[in-house]
C-alpha cells in the first residue's frame, strides 16, 4: 500500500476496532435485523393478498428486494461524517486541519472502518435471513453490476451526508436537518418502497432526485427491474449525481477550511 494511502488505512482500521469492541450491540444488530427480514416477509406477503403489488414485481422478488434493501442499510446508515459536528463542538477539527492529511479522507476512511465491521455481520445476517424467506440470488453478470452501483450508491451517500454536516461549521449543530433528509430519503429513495410503485409523474419525478441513486438504482438492477441494456445509463445517472454533490461537498470544504482559519486566527 502506498505511503499516500497507509494513513487512512490505518484510520479505518482503528474504526473497525472500536466498533467491534461494543460486541453485545453487534449481536443485538444483527438479531434485530432476522426480525426485521421476518416482518418484512409478513408484510409484503399480507399486502400481496389484497393484491398491493408494485408493477412487474412477484411476491419472492419484492421479498428478495426488501430483504436486499435493509441489509444495505446497515452499511449506508453509517455515517462517518457525524464526526465534524463532534469535532468542532470539542475544536479538535482545528488540531486535525494542521496535520499532514486530507481531512475529507480521514472522515471517509473512519467510515469505512466501521462500515466494514457491519459488512461482514451481513453475510452471517443473509444465511440466517435464507432460512427465513427465499432470496433471489441473480447471475454473476448482475451481481458485478449491483456491487459496482452499491459502491457508487455508498459515494452518493457520502459525499451527501458530508455535505450536511459541513454546514456545521456556521450552526454548529446538523443533527435536526440530517434526520429531515434522512427521512424524506429513506421514504423517496426505494429503501422501503419500490419506486416503480409510484404511478405517472410522480414515479418520474422520485427517480429523477438523487434519492433515487442511493437505494433505487441498485436495487432495481439486483432483482431485474433494470435490463442489462439500461445498466450504463442507470450507472451514469448514479455517477452524475456523485459528481455534482462531491463538487459541492469540495466547494462547501473549502469554505469551511477558510473559516476555521479565520476564526483560529
Amino acid at each position: 500500500m502506498s505511503s499516500v494511502l497507509a494513513p487512512y488505512w490505518e484510520f479505518a482500521k482503528k474504526a473497525f476496532a472500536r466498533e467491534a469492541t461494543y460486541r453485545f450491540e453487534v449481536f443485538t444488530e444483527m438479531g434485530s435485523l432476522v426480525l426485521r427480514v421476518y416482518l418484512l416477509r409478513c408484510l409484503w406477503t399480507a399486502l400481496y393478498a389484497q393484491n398491493a403489488a408494485p408493477f412487474n414485481l412477484p411476491l419472492h422478488s419484492m421479498i428478495t428486494y426488501a430483504t436486499v434493501a435493509l441489509l444495505m442499510s446497515l452499511v449506508l446508515e453509517i455515517d462517518g461524517t457525524r464526526l465534524i459536528r463532534e469535532k468542532l463542538r470539542d475544536g479538535t477539527i482545528a488540531t486535525d486541519l494542521m496535520k499532514p492529511i486530507v481531512v475529507p479522507f480521514y472522515f471517509f476512511s473512519d467510515g469505512v472502518g466501521r462500515t466494514l465491521l457491519y459488512a461482514v455481520l451481513v453475510v452471517p445476517t443473509l444465511l440466517v435471513a435464507l432460512l427465513l424467506v427465499h432470496v433471489d440470488v441473480p447471475a454473476p453478470a448482475t451481481l458485478g453490476v449491483f456491487a459496482l452501483s452499491f459502491l457508487i450508491a455508498y459515494c452518493v451517500n457520502f459525499v451527501l451526508n458530508f455535505c450536511m454536516n459541513s454546514i456545521a461549521f456556521w450552526t454548529l449543530e446538523t443533527f435536526a436537518l440530517q434526520l429531515i433528509v434522512r427521512w424524506i430519503s429513506d421514504l423517496l429513495s426505494g429503501q422501503i418502497i419500490p419506486l416503480t410503485f409510484f404511478p405517472g409523474l410522480i414515479g418520474r419525478t422520485l427517480f429523477a432526485l438523487p434519492f433515487a441513486a442511493i437505494y433505487s438504482t441498485p436495487l432495481l438492477i439486483y432483482v431485474g427491474i433494470t435490463p442489462r441494456d439500461a445498466w450504463g445509463a442507470a450507472l451514469t445517472v448514479q455517477l452524475a449525481w456523485l459528481a455534482v454533490f462531491g463538487t459541492l461537498a469540495f466547494v462547501i470544504w473549502q469554505a469551511a477550511s477558510r473559516r476555521i482559519v479565520v476564526q483560529g486566527g
